[in-house]
């Protein structure tokens, strides 16, 4: 848990195949592409929680990202590694994630191979201060409204992430106001 340098991922090649492995440090420093999660948890009236990321991360502190995200260590599949990041970070267990997309890996990902969850949860949740700051339940409209507004609230790859889960605001001709 946490930013340790330390910490080993599993390198991957274009095709998302494990190749070798190496410590967080080196993956970064190098930009060698490796694998990550992001999980949006979103409650009964459509709203998404999303978490401020704690200034102690080493990559985009204090931004606004999904509900959770993580790196997969070495050796551990997309769903253990999503299911062991809302555990880490919002004190949730679950089996019940459900796919919602895939991003492959590039400069705007910092390199990692991304795959996106879902989960219907109410919380409340118990968010661990080295990796959170804070949380909010947001709108889906009021995310896309934010994300125009100030793209730079976000880490570069939230974008893509928002985008490829297919979270489409609730604004439609049947709903007041």
């Amino acid at each position: 848990m946490g930013d340790n340098p330390e910490e080993w991922f599993d390198v991957v090649d274009e095709h998302d195949r494990v190749i070798g492995r190496a410590r967080r440090g080196e993956v970064h420093a190098r930009n060698l592409l490796h694998r990550a999660v992001h999980i949006l948890v979103q409650r009964s009236n459509g709203d998404v929680f999303l978490q401020r990321r704690s200034m102690e991360k080493d990559q985009h502190p204090g931004r606004w990202d999904s509900s959770a995200s993580g790196h997969l260590d070495s050796g551990e599949d997309y769903e253990a590694a999503a299911r062991r990041e809302l555990r880490e970070e919002l004190g949730v267990e679950t089996t019940l994630l459900r796919p919602l997309g895939s991003l492959p890996a590039s400069e705007k990902t910092g390199f990692e191979f991304l795959r996106i969850y879902h989960l219907e949860h109410e919380g409340p949740f118990h968010l661990h201060p080295g990796e959170i700051s804070e949380g909010r339940w947001v709108s889906t409209d009021e995310v896309e409204a934010w994300r125009h507004l100030h793209p730079g609230d976000f880490p570069p790859c939230f974008h893509g992430v928002w985008r490829a889960a297919g979270l489409s605001p609730l604004i439609s001709k049947d709903r007041p106001g």
